[in-house]
Order: C-alpha cells, then sequence, then structure tokens
C-alpha cells in the first residue's frame, strides 16, 4: 500500500499544483493533508477548494485553528494577518471542522497523523528532539509510526524501542520549506502486507522532492499587503 502524505501548503498554489502533478503520477492508493491550508499567501481558497474536491482527509493545523476566532484575535487586516482575511466564509466553517488527529490501525502496527506533536498543534517533534521523550510522547499516544509537520524540516527517525522500532516522520512542508531547500517536499510511505513494528525496513520513506514556479508564488506575496521578507523566506527556504 502506498499512501501520499503532505503539511504546510500556505496558500502556495504554484506549488500545490506542481505536488499534485506529480502524487497523481504515481497513484497512491491512500492520501492524507497533515494541515496548515492557509497563512504566508494569496490563494488560501483554491488550496482548500482542490482539497476539498478531491476528498482528502485533512487535519488542522496551526495557522487553520487561528481563523476560528477571526473577527477577535486576528483584528488587523495588515501583515501577516492579511492572509488569513483572505478566506472565503464557507472555507473558513471547513476549517474550524477539521480533526487534530488520525490514526490508522494495522494488525502489527498503529500509525498516528498529527500536526504538530500528539499533544499540542503547535508543538515541534524535531528530529534531534530527546529520544527519551520522543517514546514517551509515542507510547503515550500509542503509535509506532508517528506522521506530523509543523517544522516545515523533513526527516525520518528509527527508535529502537526493546524489540520493536518506532519510526518518527516529518514530511516537510509543500509550500514554505525551512530546511534550505526551496523545492516542496512531500512522503511516500508503502507499507506491504509484512509491515511490523518489529521489522524496521518493513516500512518503506521517501521524500519527494518537487520543482514549482517558485517567482510566481514570491511575486504573489510582493505584490500584496504581505510582509515582503516572506518572499525571500520562500526563495531562502529559511
Amino acid at each position: 500500500m502506498k499512501i501520499a502524505l503532505f503539511s504546510d501548503i500556505h496558500a502556495n498554489l504554484p506549488a500545490f499544483e506542481a505536488m499534485l502533478k506529480d502524487m497523481d503520477s504515481r497513484h497512491p492508493d491512500a492520501i492524507y493533508c497533515l494541515g496548515d491550508l492557509i497563512g504566508y499567501n494569496i490563494w488560501p481558497n483554491e488550496v482548500i477548494a482542490e482539497i476539498r474536491k478531491r476528498g482528502i482527509a485533512t487535519l488542522m493545523g496551526n495557522h487553520d485553528l487561528k481563523v476560528k476566532d477571526l473577527k477577535t484575535s486576528i483584528a488587523e487586516t495588515s501583515g501577516k494577518n492579511y492572509a488569513y482575511h483572505l478566506v472565503d466564509t464557507a472555507h473558513l466553517d471547513y476549517l474550524a471542522t477539521l480533526p487534530s488527529h488520525i490514526r490508522l490501525e494495522y494488525p502489527d502496527l498503529n500509525i498516528l497523523m498529527v500536526h504538530g506533536s500528539p499533544a499540542k498543534v503547535d508543538e515541534y517533534v524535531l528530529e534531534d528532539m530527546d529520544q527519551t521523550l520522543v517514546l514517551n510522547l509515542m507510547l503515550q499516544a500509542g503509535a509506532d509510526v508517528l506522521i506530523g509537520g509543523h517544522s516545515h524540516k523533513p526527516y525520518h527517525r528509527i527508535i529502537a524501542d526493546g524489540d520493536h522500532y518506532r519510526h518518527v516522520i516529518n514530511t516537510g512542508s509543500v509550500g514554505k520549506p525551512k530546511d534550505g531547500n526551496p523545492k516542496g517536499c512531500y512522503v511516500l510511505l508503502t507499507l506491504n502486507a509484512g509491515s511490523s513494528r518489529m521489522d524496521k525496513d518493513s516500512i518503506e520513506v521517501e521524500f519527494i522532492r518537487f520543482e514549482y514556479d517558485i517567482e510566481k508564488a514570491a511575486n504573489a506575496i510582493l505584490n500584496s499587503p504581505l510582509p515582503h521578507e516572506l518572499a525571500d523566506m520562500l526563495v531562502q527556504a529559511y
């Protein structure tokens, strides 16, 4: 079974369209989005509409969560908050219904998808996080495989836990990478009939980097009320 996983589109439509084209060519059996559809660029409605059209199971990211209190907590329409006010009312209602996690349970493997961590939508689970802390998070959450986004930095970490192996995967970011590589990123997770927490090689994780029209995405920021520094962050991937 081939599962496509992506996160942190951040209203970057050129990147999202390029990812979908690449992903569709690989014919995954299942697709999941780990949140942050909006923020930082001008196409939140187009991104949300395509997610909904395709019926992609999607989590609530920390930016998606912000629009729940749009009228009170995000009062200004300038600066970064401009991006939130672009979201249509119907899409605001959709974002407000998104879940905090998705769990897949197999006979010998439990997979938990989150945006940040199992505990909080805006908590980071970084590659160099203390191993004991990571194991405790996964044990409390009942996860053999923990998949998240939020940091915009892709990695796959395998932790030995007695005779079990636990996998931590970050999908990186479709529309706003922060790992020094401006190419968008998503993950293909491949499971087979023998995939198990007992065999660390029975789970295949592939990071797909793809090119997109980054100039179009950067210019959209420069020609909007959004802070111009966001364009540089996009091009330089920080």
